[in-house]
């Protein structure tokens, strides 16, 4: 069980990760500091785009963008870190597995 809680909190931990370098790299292209023709660049932005638009897209119907501004990444990373609360602390010691 210990196995399985630690592959859940790593993969919610990876899909955070993944939110944040996207938005990083979207503030990049906005300002052009890289530039997103680059067939590397284009690469990443569109494999972050396949992992975190599905997560995004539910808070995006819910919440509109305020003046230009897209809060959806930080709603998903507060309700991502909010699960991993919520596993470490009530679910997984109901199982048995602590600390990890």
């Amino acid at each position: 069980m210990f196995a399985l809680f630690w592959l859940i909190d790593t993969l919610l931990g990876l899909v955070k990760l993944a939110v944040f370098v996207g938005v990083i790299l979207s503030w990049l292209v906005a300002f052009n500091v890289i530039n997103a023709y680059q067939p590397f660049v284009r690469s990443v932005l569109s494999f972050l785009d396949a992992v975190t638009e599905p997560l995004l897209r539910p808070f995006r119907q819910i919440v509109p963008s305020l003046g230009g501004m897209d809060i959806s990444p930080i709603l998903l990373l507060l309700a991502i870190h909010f699960l991993q609360i919520l596993i470490r602390t009530s679910v997984a010691p109901i199982f048995g597995v602590y600390g990890y």
